[in-house]
């Protein structure tokens, strides 16, 4: 009974905790960014072309907040002949909005064919308001977990950011992704359903450009956020993303990547986790000893390091334990 009721406190938290981790971010990315200002709420957006026909809005690497609006993840959008495809929406519907305006400005005439939301964090997808409903599209999983973590997820949005959420209704894809491969608009796009960071990421290949779309499968100068992760399983899918073949990566924070650091900076932070979370686990260290631990020198410039990793011993710790617990004979329990 007791071990029913951690299980369902625990899958309580994990849609509150989706929001809280999926904040984390780091240093800003160079002179480009999204850019809020606190009055009027308004956001004012920049497109850098980061491959042909394909532009990017880069997300602030900061952790959600009112000076930003909660613009911290990439959203990222795509010419076709027939029209545009967007990656990702952003954290609410002002943000869908000005991202809506943008691509119009940008791409004049040029409708919304499909939306592709790579995970449930509202940070990626909160923006799905200010599309056509018949344009989003992602995995039933993801679908399925937006759904069901929306009103925790939500709640916390409003009240980190207040009024930037303003009318901000969240609103899952009506369409379930089903094949591995969709012509949208005359250009040819390869999907592929991996896990890890949540139980299910949805990765995006233009097969035109050989960018490959990985959201937070991936990041870049900063800290990977945990709230839903599965370790072993995001190892297993950053090896399948080095293996994919591609010209370059967009995370789902940080700059454009065209020689996978991402994927080698990802995964040493989540061994270096996983390895720190298993000792203090053993040695009998309690949580805030557990937080206390040095970030290693090669993670100093990695945004939000420190409140990630102490995000990072909240959302594993429990589970470690229970792992670490299970696997002792129980004549020495």
């Amino acid at each position: 009974m007791n071990r029913m009721k951690r299980m369902s406190r625990r899958a309580w938290l994990g849609g509150a905790a989706a929001l809280a981790a999926s904040a984390g971010a780091g240093a800003l990315i160079g002179p480009i960014r999204a850019q809020t200002h606190a009055a009027p709420r308004s956001y004012r957006l920049e497109a850098v072309e980061i491959a042909a026909r394909t532009w990017c809005v880069y997300g602030a690497q900061e952790d959600l907040s009112r000076a930003n609006g909660g613009a911290i993840a990439n959203a990222a959008f795509i010419q076709t002949p027939d029209g545009v495809v967007v990656v990702d929406t952003g954290p609410s519907k002002r943000y869908g909005e000005a991202l809506a305006a943008l691509i119009a400005e940008q791409l004049p005439g040029k409708r919304i064919l499909r939306v592709f939301n790579t995970h449930h964090h509202p940070d990626h997808v909160f923006g799905n308001q200010a599309f056509p409903r018949e344009a989003l599209a992602a995995p039933q999983a993801v679908i399925e977990a937006m759904t069901a973590q929306s009103e925790a997820l939500a709640a916390n949005m409003y009240r980190i950011l207040g009024d930037w959420m303003r009318g901000t209704v969240p609103t899952p894809p009506g369409r379930a992704l089903n094949a591995s491969r969709e012509e949208i608009g005359g250009r040819v796009f390869t999907l592929t359903e991996m896990k890890g960071h949540t139980a299910c990421d949805l990765v995006v290949r233009d097969e035109e450009t050989g960018l490959v779309f990985a959201g937070d499968l991936a990041f870049l100068d900063r800290a990977p956020t945990t709230p839903n992760a599965d370790l072993p399983a995001w190892r297993a899918s950053l090896a399948a993303l080095r293996r994919m073949e591609r010209d370059s990566l967009l995370p789902g924070h940080g700059p454009v990547d065209p020689q996978g650091a991402s994927l080698d900076q990802t995964l040493d932070w989540l061994d270096w986790l996983d390895g720190t979370l298993r000792e203090a686990v053993a040695r009998g260290l309690t949580m805030n000893e557990a937080m206390a631990a040095p970030i290693p020198a090669r993670f100093a410039a990695l945004g939000v390091a420190r409140t990630e990793f102490e995000r990072s011993v909240v959302h594993l710790r429990a589970r470690m334990e229970e792992e670490i617990l299970n696997g002792i004979p129980p004549d020495r329990l």
